[in-house]
């Protein structure tokens, strides 16, 4: 018997394993005593960390190589068998040497290797790290971003310090508070109406982007609306098709800058016709379930990435999401999901 499909693993930036000690942000005391057992990973301007070449955990730093207590611009991530972990700013040291790597979406990027150590970002090295780095990484991301955003305050306009070991900022006239915030998007995999999981997928290119690149639709969620309300809303506008039977997959944080991508599948009409939104979408197609298992098949491995070969012609030259993203991981379930 056919059952509707689901995402058959946990989405690469959904993993984690540290506690994040929420209780231990007031007691800066006790931070400070368990300080000289605590590791450091760092984040550069361009919010990328070291790892070494070919293994999958970040090259975290002891922490009294920064000090005998907490830097003012470290932050505390949480606790994983009984080691402190924190994130700090920090670049490399040296002349590095530029090797290819694939980076986001599986196309191969230039990166920097200092003393064995690949300064990767989170979008194209994500899916490669160790439960523990995934989940220090997403949130070091999270947090450096929104920080950036929050230097001033929202009400009076005065400069903010940050308090709670970084997960909160003051203003430093008014003294009005502010938190992280993460907003949220759907993102949706459209099916048809054959069978239970249909045999064609709805994707869409936006016009920025490298030809050959589609994926699965999503956008943000507006004030007063639901979920549900917002897939309907999205898939009208960005496409013009009407879906139904939604249904929720599962979630992902996407810390780029702050969201976290909530995931759906609907039903559409493959009949009606398709109109994408001017400006948003280049195109919109409906792709069968074996044009999309042939554009992960031409995928080729390479240091644990799906890197697309580019072949002559046809729909398996498309360039699908990359292996960080939920949308991979919902293209990947459909696909091998019986119809």
């Amino acid at each position: 018997m056919t059952v509707p499909f689901q995402l058959a693993a946990l989405p690469t930036l959904s993993r984690s394993t540290v506690d994040r000690q929420e209780n231990l942000r007031g007691n800066p005391d006790r931070l400070r005593a368990r300080w000289p057992k605590a590791r450091v990973m760092l984040l550069d301007d361009r919010g990328r960390s070291p790892v070494r070449l070919s293994e999958a955990t970040l090259a975290t730093r002891k922490a009294l190589d920064f000090g005998d207590v907490p830097p003012e611009d470290a932050v505390f991530l949480g606790e994983w068998q009984d080691v402190d972990y924190w994130a700090a700013p920090g670049e490399w040291q040296g002349e590095p040497e530029i090797q290819k790597l694939a980076g986001s979406w599986g196309v191969l990027e230039e990166v920097p290797v200092v003393d064995g150590e690949a300064w990767v970002d989170l979008r194209g090295y994500g899916d490669l790290l160790d439960d523990t780095s995934a989940g220090l990484f997403t949130t070091a991301q999270g947090l450096r971003n929104w920080r950036r955003q929050a230097r001033f305050c929202a009400r009076c306009g005065a400069a903010t310090e940050l308090v709670q070991l970084g997960w909160a900022s003051k203003c430093t006239s008014c003294e009005r508070e502010e938190y992280p915030r993460t907003d949220p998007a759907v993102i949706c995999l459209v099916h048809d109406d054959s069978g239970v999981n249909g045999a064609h997928v709805l994707l869409a290119r936006q016009p920025i982007w490298p030809p050959g690149r589609y994926s699965i639709l999503a956008g943000f969620v507006e004030t007063g609306e639901s979920l549900e309300g917002c897939v309907e809303r999205e898939i009208r506008e960005e496409v013009g098709a009407e879906v139904s039977a939604i249904r929720y997959l599962g979630s992902q944080p996407w810390p780029f800058p702050r969201s976290i991508m909530l995931g759906f599948t609907a039903r559409a009409d493959m009949a009606a016709p398709l109109t994408p939104a001017d400006g948003e979408i280049e195109e919109a197609l409906w792709v069968s379930r074996d044009e999309v298992r042939a554009a992960f098949a031409n995928s080729q491995e390479r240091s644990g990435h799906a890197v697309p070969t580019p072949i002559a012609g046809g729909r398996a030259s498309m360039i699908l999401p990359g292996n960080s993203s939920i949308a991979r991981v919902m293209l990947d379930a459909w696909a091998h999901a019986e119809a």
